[in-house]
């Protein structure tokens, strides 16, 4: 079975182009934790520790119910398909954060208005794609 990735290495995610706030905001906790919450959680608390996979399956698994030890094939079934990747994060489209992935695939965010955001940005060792916008054009 083949298996799909989210992973990228050494590549930066820069906000969506129609995002709606001009410094970052951290994502609202509400009454159970949104994908955003729980992406923020873990990346914040241990920046390139993760990788993306890392990141979008506990989301699943935690948005799932799914125990620690159903886990190894949960994932394998999850990653048959492919996921949306963090081009598609509230993390980026709504919340004003960058997410870098460096080269060895591990996740860190960076808000908007940061000098590490700029440095990045204006870093040509680094591939730079946009999160995706909220509405089409």
């Amino acid at each position: 079975m083949k298996l799909h990735t989210t992973n990228y290495k050494n590549t930066f995610i820069e906000t969506s182009e129609d995002i709606p706030v001009s410094k970052a905001e951290i994502p609202p906790v509400k009454h159970n934790r949104t994908l955003a919450n729980i992406q923020f959680a873990m990346i914040t608390e241990h920046p390139y520790k993760f990788t993306s996979d890392d990141v979008m399956f506990e989301c699943y698994a935690e948005k799932n119910d799914i125990s620690l030890k159903d886990r190894a094939d949960a994932r394998r079934d999850f990653f048959s398909k492919g996921q949306a990747c963090f081009r598609s994060s509230a993390l980026a489209k709504r919340y004003g954060y960058g997410i870098h992935h460096n080269s060895e695939g591990k996740v860190a965010i960076f808000p908007m208005e940061g000098e590490d955001y700029k440095n990045l940005v204006n870093d040509d060792a680094v591939t730079k794609v946009k999160a995706m916008r909220n509405k089409r054009k």
